[in-house]
């Protein structure tokens, strides 16, 4: 585990903080006709979905040959069998796993390191880089992987509120770097991996013989939730609407929008205007001739995913630089901007590129993450 200054094994990457490029004039204009249901019929039946959210009752076997994911070989991917399995085992929840997995991915390569030599980072041995000297246990036994995944879970199970954490703080917390943001990137391929070895784990919530995709209020392993409760209205770049480049959800006016995985507020911001370029405030229900997105909110996460949250009803609770935590409000849904009815119109954007180009379709992604947009909470639950 990093504790000093010197990092010979690794390479420090820290979270790119993307500016902002201007926001298409054009939004969600179009009147509430707009509103259909976009493939997804508001069913709590995952399956509805295309689940693979988990596998129940699956039980990893370290011992068994794996497909190798990119240049991580058998001897690795067992590694991280081993970490799923006594994750299993202690009952922790797979957004464990997948904090876990990519700790070890940044500490290791989910290789079993040995006393280095002049290489070695202090004392550091093992998958997790734990050290003798710092209580982690003997040599011997934290170069069994089984005994230092356990090690380190039992550290991540004490920290207070760690599910809900940026994956980066969350490991932190539990290894005590002198690089806390190295841990960022290795996110997805962590995801990737659980998803792989457990069935779709990482898109899951819920327990080990429970496993689903998550309703509003949950997280996933992949450290995602459902920004509002609602169904999916307007699509993304429909034949009707091809700048249209998010999807909208339809909520009432003042509902409480989430955020959508946790990350770093990049803007903050009213850009409304009338149809002639001059000022409009974003303070009042927009129209289709209004442009702009209103108040919104753009919020920077692990890999360089950015979500976008618009038409807000006043200017929203967070602030450029603030970090969020997933399911944090971040304020309330209106009709500010270019809006015919209060919704919430929602936008992923990948490789830190907040223009037009860098945005996706959400409803695929938002899906492989576990948080199916358009998906309502059974009875008895409630919104995030």
């Amino acid at each position: 585990m990093t504790t000093d200054a010197q990092e010979p094994r690794r390479v420090r990457i820290g979270l790119v903080v993307a500016l902002t490029a201007a926001l298409a004039l054009l939004c969600c204009g179009g009147g509430t006709a707009a509103f259909f249901l976009d493939g997804l019929n508001g069913s709590t039946n995952s399956q509805t979905f295309g689940a693979d959210c988990g596998k129940q009752g699956l039980i990893i076997d370290p011992n068994h040959t794996f497909e190798r994911i990119g240049s991580l070989g058998d001897v690795q991917m067992r590694n991280a069998a081993t970490i799923i399995a006594v994750g299993q085992k202690l009952n922790v929840p797979p957004r464990g796993w997948v904090v876990a997995i990519a700790t070890a991915l940044q500490e290791s390569v989910l290789t079993n390191l040995g006393n280095l030599g002049a290489q070695n980072d202090h004392d550091s041995l093992g998958l997790f880089q734990q050290r003798p000297s710092q209580g982690w246990g003997t040599p011997e036994e934290i170069m069994n992987p089984e005994y230092s995944s356990r090690k380190f879970y039992d550290k991540l199970m004490a920290v207070a509120g760690w599910e809900k954490m940026q994956l980066t703080d969350a490991a932190q917390k539990v290894q005590i770097s002198a690089y806390p943001d190295a841990y960022a990137k290795h996110e997805a391929l962590a995801a990737l991996i659980v998803n792989k070895l457990a069935d779709g784990a990482a898109r899951a919530a819920g327990s080990l013989v429970n496993l689903r995709c998550v309703f509003p209020g949950e997280i996933s392993a992949s450290g995602w939730t459902i920004p509002v409760r609602a169904l999916v209205g307007s699509g993304f770049r429909t034949a009707d609407r091809p700048n249209h480049f998010g999807v909208d959800l339809a909520v009432d006016k003042g509902t409480e929008v989430h955020a959508a995985s946790a990350g770093v507020v990049i803007t903050v911001q009213c850009n409304a205007s009338s149809s002639n370029g001059g000022p409009w405030s974003c303070d009042i229900d927009g129209s289709a001739a209004v442009r702009g997105c209103g108040w919104y909110v753009d919020i920077l996460h692990a890999g360089n995913v950015i979500t976008r949250y618009c038409h807000m009803v006043r200017r929203p609770e967070v602030t450029v630089g603030q970090t969020v935590t997933a399911g944090q409000p971040i304020g309330y849904s209106g009709s500010s901007g270019n809006s015919s009815g209060p919704h919430l119109h929602f936008e992923v954007h990948l490789n830190g590129d907040s223009s037009n180009n860098g945005a996706i379709n959400p409803v695929p992604y938002m899906q492989q993450m576990g948080a199916p947009l358009g998906m309502t909470a059974p009875v008895g639950t409630t919104s995030p």
